[in-house]
């Protein structure tokens, strides 16, 4: 195992995963999700992940914010091993947890009360984080009354409001209609700018990823691999129309198509021998 005095790229990284390997039991054996992955993400960096389903994606974001443990290989967070979730990588699910019976100020202000923040600082961070994500006039409404595109901002203002040094992002926005999505890669790429946090991205979507991403990395097909990675050097903000952004999608596309072949056909042999 390399130390991290002896190995520069481990200390100017702000998180690692060094040959990280997960299996997990399943009826047919042990299923290999990830297998030997070695990846660095440096401080303020904006990465988005793409693959096909089943190719480890989530299971990188459980690592990253210690959710779960590598079966081998090493995590590590700001040149150290992380053995145990961090308190400082805060992650977002597509499912946004959010809770109906408070009002939108009280959800944003939740986590900081599990902290044991004082209600005058809790409030203070929630209504300043919802000024952030464009929903001051509805710090008093429930969940029930918001559009779907306003409940990802409040769960967006929750996770800020802890003031993560990590926002881990599972598809936040996977279930959303096209129109309120480029509305909230808008708020996202501002808020990003503004904050300077270090966002590692989940997305099926690769034209998304592109558009966000300072660096897009493909895996494969299971066991989840690294197969590529593109860095994304088109110049800020970006629009999903542009020519540049659009042959860039192409080129991740052109090999990402051959690893959902390989989902398709493992999913079919699947069903054959059923």
């Amino acid at each position: 195992m390399s130390s991290v005095s002896e190995t520069p790229w481990l200390r100017e990284s702000k998180l690692i995963l060094e040959n990280v390997s997960r299996s997990f039991p399943s009826p047919g054996g042990t299923l290999v999700a990830l297998e030997n992955i070695n990846l660095a993400v440096k401080e303020g960096e904006f990465l988005c992940i793409v693959g096909p389903s089943g190719c480890g994606k989530s299971t990188v974001l459980n690592l990253l914010a210690g959710l779960d443990r590598p079966t081998s290989g090493t995590i590590w967070a700001d040149g150290h091993p992380m053995e145990v979730p961090h308190k400082g990588h805060i992650l977002i699910f597509q499912e946004l947890g959010l809770f109906p019976w408070l009002n939108v100020r009280e959800n944003v202000e939740f986590g900081l009360r599990m902290q044991g923040v004082g209600e005058k600082e809790r409030r203070g961070r929630a209504r300043d984080y919802l000024r952030l994500v464009h929903l001051s006039r509805f710090e008093d409404s429930y969940i029930h009354q918001l559009s779907g595109g306003m409940k990802q901002r409040v769960a967006l203002a929750r996770a800020l409001a802890l003031e993560p040094e990590v926002l881990l992002m599972d598809e936040p926005f996977a279930a959303l209609d096209a129109q309120t999505r480029d509305l909230l890669h808008e708020e996202l790429e501002r808020i990003w700018a503004e904050t300077h946090k270090t966002i590692v991205f989940v997305t099926h979507n690769v034209r998304e990823a592109v558009r966000l991403g300072d660096r897009v990395i493909l895996l494969t097909f299971r066991p989840g691999r690294l197969k590529s990675g593109f860095f994304v050097e088109l110049p800020r903000p970006r629009h999903l129309e542009d020519a540049e952004l659009i042959r860039t999608t192409r080129e991740i596309l052109d090999q990402l198509s051959g690893e959902i072949n390989k989902a398709v056909e493992s999913e079919y042999n699947h069903e054959e021998t059923a």
